[in-house]
């Protein structure tokens, strides 16, 4: 494991507050959102507020106001009403900030906080950084306005009532360390798809990085936005696609182990048709890698990393399977399937914010696996963030000495925090139960009344 990036210090994380205040000068954002003298919400407090509701697993805007006032004022700024104890528990003014906040000033503190946390991320020695990229949807509040962006699916009877997004996240592959994601509609006549998403992920990554991705990205599309990004990506083709380039290939090492093959992968018609924008000489030189799978199965990869062999590639893409669980942390753990925003704007804000949340926990649980000198992901992101809830968030507030003693032994306790080991298990993949949804609302708001039957 490379111990190259070694983590914060206790004086220099005191708390989570004070990373986000490192890692974003507060100076930018008041240009950005600038507030009142008066304001009790400022840019940066609204800012951690929506942090914090997600590091509570989607606290309400009640609780994290009551929260912030029991267990963080000294957080906000000096006011008269704060002084005198006069300060309403009421979440209207809280709201209000929300609303205020401007959209770009949050994508601006998003992007800062989730790439500082990237750097920090160890890197294999004379390798590329490397990213795994998926994706997965988000169902949202009935809303007006929600459906009209995000339209809901269709059935056999016509348009269901629940919105749906599409999202798009990096992952980079040592921490699990995301940056702020893709977004677009599933459905609908602007609906997008995760190859388009995939070509603004490209413009996101680190330089000189290295993507992995499934099938659902093995297209000329999605190779072609990497490769003019200047990244190095290894992609898994589908059996049919890979069939067919393999017949303009040339085959240039073969062993039981598997195949390589050496193409000037040129865009065919339907990838013109998706990309008019394409030159009239367009070409990836890549290598095609075939390797057998326990299952009897073949492992069929695209890769502009001409030094690897097949079992090489076959290696390194079986860390795919990382961002599962990523996924999983980001969308079930911390509970981002169960967004309460009802606008457009918002969406994207809590969003942003949520992955500000979940790179934090990244943040703490990389610093307990160097101290246990372990790999961040040999240790539980559920108990890791239970951890940091139980032993910083939900703490009163307390002096340097107090919080340092605290710091340290919140991350002895985080570093035991290991995932069993169990070599030779399998386990059968299982879907996550679906949030409650009620249709009271639905009845209300969207389904128009019916004549009754003759």
């Amino acid at each position: 494991m490379d111990q190259s990036a070694s983590p914060l210090t206790p004086d220099e994380l005191r708390s989570a507050i004070d990373l986000l205040r490192q890692l974003t000068p507060e100076a930018e954002l008041l240009q950005m959102a600038p507030t009142g003298p008066a304001a009790v919400y400022t840019t940066l407090v609204t800012l951690w507020m929506l942090t914090l509701q997600r590091l509570g697993g989607g606290l309400s805007l009640g609780v994290a106001v009551k929260e912030v006032l029991a267990s963080a004022a000294h957080l906000l700024p000096n006011n008269k009403r704060l002084r005198e104890g006069k300060l309403s528990h009421n979440t209207s003014a809280y709201s209000q900030a929300r609303r205020r906040l401007p959209l770009p000033a949050v994508e601006f503190f998003a992007q800062r906080v989730c790439h500082s946390l990237v750097e920090r991320a160890p890197m294999r020695p004379n390798e590329p950084r490397a990213f795994v990229l998926d994706g997965t949807t988000l169902t949202l509040s009935p809303t007006s306005e929600l459906q009209a962006v995000f339209p809901p699916a269709l059935n056999q009877h016509g348009q269901t009532v629940w919105p749906v997004l599409l999202l798009l996240v990096a992952h980079e592959l040592q921490t699990g360390c995301a940056l702020p994601p893709e977004l677009g509609a599933m459905y609908g006549d602007r609906n997008t798809s995760e190859a388009r998403l995939a070509a603004a992920v490209a413009r996101r990554l680190p330089p000189h990085s290295l993507l992995l991705a499934d099938a659902g990205f093995g297209v000329f599309q999605v190779a072609w936005a990497f490769h003019q990004a200047g990244h190095t990506f290894l992609l898994r083709l589908t059996n049919s696609r890979f069939n067919a380039l393999a017949r303009q290939a040339t085959l240039v090492e073969e062993s039981a182990d598997g195949a390589s093959y050496t193409l000037a992968w040129a865009p065919s018609a339907k990838d013109r048709h998706s990309l008019p924008e394409l030159p009239a000489d367009a070409v990836l030189e890549v290598r095609l890698h075939e390797a057998p799978l326990p299952s009897g199965q073949r492992l069929l990869l695209v890769t502009t990393q001409h030094a690897w062999s097949a079992p090489q590639a076959a290696d390194r893409y079986a860390e795919r399977y990382n961002v599962e669980h990523d996924i999983r942390d980001f969308k079930v753990t911390l509970a981002v399937e169960k967004l309460r925003a009802r606008s457009e704007a918002m969406v994207r804000k809590e969003l942003l914010c949520s992955v500000v949340a979940y790179n934090l926990v990244l943040e703490f649980r990389r610093q307990a696996a160097h101290q246990a000198q372990l790999a961040p992901r040999r240790l539980s992101f559920t108990q890791v963030w239970n951890t940091f809830n139980l032993f910083l968030l939900r703490q009163p507030p307390a002096d340097a000495e107090t919080w340092n003693l605290r710091y340290e032994l919140a991350l002895k306790r985080a570093a035991r925090d290991k995932l069993p080991y169990r070599p030779g298990r399998s386990y059968p993949r299982k879907a996550h139960p679906r949030r409650t949804k009620s249709t009271k609302f639905i009845a209300k708001q969207t389904t128009p009344q019916q004549p009754d039957a003759k």
